[in-house]
């Protein structure tokens, strides 16, 4: 029940999925295979893909910590989004893209739970979209040394307070990849 006039579609977001990113990522094989399966699962309901890719200092574009990790293969025709924020809106041609397709929700997937993940689950939904977190299809890497809790431990909490997240006109949850349906949450 996005906030956003004619945008009835959904698309999923697949946020920094780069080898540099993900390299020590909280379960990363799993959570890759499971963005696989979203992925499939988007491509044959015709639900808009959208890759996101950041680019920093860290993570030069054209070098091998900035390209995507083989496991997921992007199509020519699936819109990649370039950032140097963590906010996947900020400063990017997201918001076209999106409204090019007429979405209005976002599934969001990818890395890392506590920092670009978190931040365009907020982005998107201040901007008035409707946001799904697929709670077993995001991860982060283990930052304890700087004080954060264990990486399941972000993971978990993350996937808590989007669950209980609202606002006027907007919805707002956390679901698994099997329960994921573009349609609507299973939860509804």
């Amino acid at each position: 029940m996005t906030t956003l006039p004619d945008r009835p579609n959904s698309a999923l977001l697949v946020i920094d999925v780069q080898n540099g990113v993900v390299a020590g990522g909280h379960n990363r094989d799993a959570v890759i295979a499971n963005i696989n399966t979203l992925v499939d699962k988007a491509r044959e309901e015709d639900v808009p893909v959208v890759w996101v890719q950041h680019s920093s200092d860290e993570f030069k574009a054209g070098s091998e910590p900035w390209e995507i990790v083989p496991e997921l293969v992007r199509r020519d025709t699936e819109p990649l989004v370039h950032k140097r924020y963590g906010d996947s809106f900020e400063a990017t041609d997201l918001e076209s893209v999106l409204a090019e397709h007429g979405v209005g929700r976002l599934v969001v997937t990818g890395a890392q739970s506590d920092a670009c993940v978190r931040a365009t689950l907020h982005g998107g939904f201040v901007r008035g979209y409707d946001v799904t977190l697929v709670g077993d299809a995001h991860t982060t890497e283990d930052l304890t040394e700087y004080g954060a809790p264990v990486p399941a431990q972000v993971i978990s909490h993350t996937n808590l307070y989007w669950q209980f997240q609202s606002a006027p006109g907007r919805t707002a949850g956390t679901v698994s990849t099997a329960e994921l349906t573009f349609m609507g949450d299973a939860k509804d």
